[in-house]
């Protein structure tokens, strides 16, 4: 087996992970208040990647001046993304709210230009127009079809954004599994402190059930999409993301019985093409600047 072909393997994993996780987070919120399940499962993965931390030795790391600044938005961003993304989950199909993330590799080609000054050309430009196209398509706004939570699944890719900005602007010398617990860290005392103040409610054995598949994915997710970095070519590796979509609409119709319908297919099928093509338009400039 090549290193690429491990390396798609491994991505497919890390998406159904990540859809496996949403899904329990979703099943779990129907009868547990969200802010507590997310209070639970915060702490739980918190300490397993603290344990992954702590055999790598990057527990005593000091980030520099620069970085701290970068972590502390980076932070700030997964913890809003985590909670805007997952309160759009409570009311809306999971294949939709995928369907809207799945246009953030369009939203971060277009910050990295507005922020570090990244080249893009016209080609790419109106790929991603064309995407957000998709997505307004998806969430129809005006129209009898607009789900106002759609708006917040907007503002959790906005902040995906600015969290994978902050984290291409890091030096190399940050370790992941750091940046990787502070950010679990703040998203566990985040559902803590609104825990505090909507009450405490005892755990049944499914819901805890459910919350150990999420953590459990979770982690598996974070792994995966490490290794990746690590053993395949990002250009080749990159358009699999777009599986999460695929696995999400599965388990939408399979255990939500929630099936998209045709605008939002339409949609999704606009906005992985866009994704897809400024992709292989990247890797062509990549190409060409290294011949």
């Amino acid at each position: 087996m090549t290193d690429n072909t491990r390396a798609i393997l491994l991505m497919n994993v890390a998406m159904l992970a990540f859809t496996l996780n949403d899904a329990c987070m979703k099943a779990v919120s129907e009868t547990l208040p969200l802010f507590q399940a997310i209070f639970l499962r915060g702490v739980a993965t918190t300490l397993a990647l603290l344990g992954l931390a702590a055999m790598q030795g990057q527990l005593r790391f000091v980030p520099g001046p620069g970085d701290r600044a970068r972590i502390g938005w980076r932070t700030l961003a997964e913890v809003v993304s985590t909670a805007t993304f997952l309160l759009a989950l409570t009311h809306m199909p999971i294949a939709n709210l995928s369907a809207i993330m799945q246009a953030l590799p369009l939203a971060v080609t277009l910050g990295a230009a507005l922020w570090f000054g990244e080249r893009l050309d016209a080609a790419r430009l109106l790929a991603i127009m064309i995407g957000f196209a998709g997505v307004l398509l998806i969430i129809r706004p005006g129209t009898e079809g607009f789900d106002r939570w759609a708006l917040l699944g907007l503002a959790s890719m906005a902040f995906v954004t600015l969290r994978d900005l902050m984290t291409r602007g890091l030096s190399r010398s940050v370790p992941s599994s750091a940046v990787a617990v502070w950010a679990a860290l703040a998203v566990a005392v985040m559902g803590g402190v609104v825990t505090l103040q909507q009450g405490w409610q005892t755990v049944s054995l499914t819901q805890a059930a459910l919350l150990a598949g999420a953590t459990v994915n979770l982690i598996i997710g974070y792994l995966t999409v490490v290794m990746v970095m690590r053993v395949g070519d990002i250009g080749v590796v990159a358009p699999f993301r777009y599986m999460a979509l695929l696995w999400a609409i599965l388990i939408g119709a399979g255990v939500f019985g929630a099936w998209p319908d045709g605008l939002t297919l339409i949609g999704s099928a606009i906005v992985v093409a866009s994704g897809l093509f400024t992709l292989l338009a990247d890797r062509l400039r990549r190409q060409r600047r290294t011949a």
